[in-house]
């Protein structure tokens, strides 16, 4: 399909079906939420460790205001209800506290997710917080760490719902095996 320059950096990307939707989606961020495109972080990767297994899968965005991690989006093409677990697991691993809102999406709708319940706030693309309406809903969220046992079933999650169960035809996840018993 060729290559396309990146709405957030201007750097250029293949032209995939998934990008366009993933530029679609930074687009609505910035020109119709508000968010300034430095608060938007693309291209980052979160590193998974379960049982002496490793893997290193991309995140589609977080959004981050001032030093906390505010919003993820992650983005997957198909079923949405199918990508509520590992989305918030992923909530409860990228940032050293709890991520407040989760929103899956396959470019075309979105579910927003309390990030600490799992609770369905709002259905659609246009039901993804403005900068302005995530502000006053987090006023008063209390910046709490994850438990080690709820990071540690997140990880569980991510890597059976991400790693184990993707399509074999995936690059953008990186597995590594477990080192030899000795």
């Amino acid at each position: 399909m060729g290559q396309m320059a990146d709405f957030l950096s201007g750097q250029m990307l293949d032209d995939t079906h998934d990008e366009r939707y993933r530029q679609k989606i930074a687009r609505l961020l910035v020109t119709e939420k508000g968010y300034p495109k430095s608060e938007i972080r693309a291209g980052r990767t979160i590193r998974i460790e379960v049982e002496g297994r490793t893997a290193q899968l991309p995140l589609t965005f977080t959004v981050v205001r001032e030093t906390h991690t505010v919003m993820l989006i992650h983005y997957g093409p198909g079923s949405l209800t199918t990508r509520h677990r590992p989305a918030l697991a992923l909530g409860r691993l990228v940032a050293p506290h709890q991520v407040p809102r989760v929103v899956v999406t396959n470019g075309e709708t979105a579910d927003i997710l309390a990030g600490d319940t799992g609770r369905l706030l709002g259905q659609g693309l246009g039901q993804i917080p403005s900068r302005r309406q995530l502000q006053r809903a987090l006023a008063n969220w209390q910046w709490r760490p994850v438990p080690a046992a709820r990071a540690a079933m997140a990880a569980r999650i991510v890597m059976a719902y991400e790693v184990d169960d993707r399509c074999p035809c995936d690059t953008d996840v990186c597995v590594w095996p477990a080192a030899p018993k000795q």
